[in-house]
């Protein structure tokens, strides 16, 4: 048995007095934060987090209004700053350049937290249940799968589209089955495609970012247009947000569902370990690694491989090599390539260039895996499936397969 964190994504709908109550919170919040960062920021010697929450109850006194938060709301927020302040203290005694920390200004603070207490979760049996939290009541929430583990804490997050979002963090013991590996995968990551693995899959780049950006430059020039603080500004930008959070929330679907597939059905999955941070310095191909989130899916992978009832390994393999001596225009330059990573991260020497005789690969569509849930192989499924499928790599049929299917964790 091993003991394993999970975070449950929930929609609020707060009533008017409810979403005024939250906003009162998450503005008493900043100012605490701005209030204890002004003494302490910029100075070697911080106090303990103890001593931060004992003057508390002083600073109540000043400010009576702070009673209407919840004690234990307040005193994560010094357990944030005295986080920050401290993370900041060990670089700079790493030797490293630092900083000083931000005060956050008006509409920049958007979450707070219920750590061990202060709310419940109440179940009604309709579509929306009831999230109580202390001092701001009742607040219907949308929970849309069932909450497996005990509940720690529940943080509350206002988005810039005027959304609000219950994230309720539990805890839970898995069962793990101890067996002996049998099946592995090496995949190697790219933009061309997403992804290709040794089992011949191609995974199509869906690139949501390029797709959404002839819309986002629309409304960025709309929003340029209007007066600040004006209705019609305030219209626009949250159009512009509900925009962007569009995009991240396809994106992460697709790699929820991309990671979940590869986690279920193998043992040992072996990626590249890429220095993203290195690699985006290319400004010329910087905007295309960051639309395709390759760090994102690799975290991930190694997440849901940890919470798996089953052992599964991800093995980062380095990537200097894996592409040696291949040429770009070589359709089968991602399907070796990720021989040599599998081969690297089972540990064999020697790598292979061709493991058998070589069939064509199979392209997958990003849309079977974001709308349909089955990618299928090339002549497999509806005429439409068919459209969206792209050519075979080489003249030889592909390997009839059974229909894989991505479900989302």
């Amino acid at each position: 048995m091993q003991k394993v964190q999970l975070a449950y994504k929930f929609r609020l709908y707060p009533k008017p007095e409810d979403e005024e109550k939250l906003l009162e919170t998450l503005e008493l919040c900043r100012q605490t934060y701005n209030y204890f960062l002004g003494q302490w920021n910029g100075k070697e010697n911080i106090p303990s987090r103890l001593e931060l929450q004992s003057q508390l109850p002083i600073l109540k006194k000043e400010k009576p209004e702070l009673k209407n938060v919840y004690s234990k709301v307040l005193q994560m927020v010094l357990y944030q700053l005295y986080s920050n302040l401290k993370s900041l203290s060990q670089l700079k005694k790493n030797g490293r350049k630092v900083g000083r920390l931000r005060f956050k200004g008006k509409g920049w603070y958007k979450t707070f937290c219920y750590n061990q207490s202060g709310f419940k979760l109440i179940k009604t049996g309709k579509r929306l249940d009831v999230l109580h939290l202390s001092k701001i009541g009742d607040i219907p929430i949308r929970v849309h799968r069932s909450i497996e583990g005990s509940i720690k804490q529940v943080v509350i997050k206002r988005h810039n589209s005027g959304k609000w979002f219950a994230y309720i963090c539990v805890e839970k013991e898995v069962e793990v089955e101890n067996i002996v590996p049998n099946r592995a995968v090496g995949i190697d990551l790219g933009l061309r495609h997403f992804l290709t693995d040794t089992d011949r899959r191609q995974i199509e780049n869906p690139r949501f970012y390029e797709k959404t950006l002839e819309k986002i430059r629309v409304l960025q020039h709309w929003l340029s247009r209007k007066r600040r603080g004006s209705k019609n500004y305030e219209k626009t930008r949250i159009k512009l947000a509900k925009a962007y959070e569009r995009l991240v929330d396809q994106r992460d679907d697709f790699l929820h569902k991309l990671s979940k597939f590869y986690v279920k059905n193998y043992d040992v999955i072996c990626v590249e370990d890429l220095q993203i941070r290195n690699m985006v310095k290319n400004h010329n191909l910087s905007q295309k690694i960051l639309d395709a989130s390759w760090g994102k899916f690799i975290r991930l992978l190694h997440e849901k491989a940890e919470r798996a009832t089953r052992v599964r390994v991800v093995v980062d393999v380095p990537p200097k090599g894996t592409s040696e001596g291949l040429s770009h225009k070589d359709p089968l330059r991602d399907f070796i390539s990720s021989n040599r990573i599998k081969m690297r991260g089972l540990g064999s020497p020697a790598t292979p260039a061709e493991m058998e005789p070589l069939r064509g690969l199979i392209t997958v569509p990003a849309s079977s895996i974001i709308e349909a849930g089955s990618p299928q192989p090339l002549g497999v499924g509806s005429s439409r499936r068919k459209s969206l499928s792209t050519k075979k790599i080489r003249s030889s049929p592909p390997i009839a397969r059974k229909p894989t299917t991505f479900s989302h964790e």
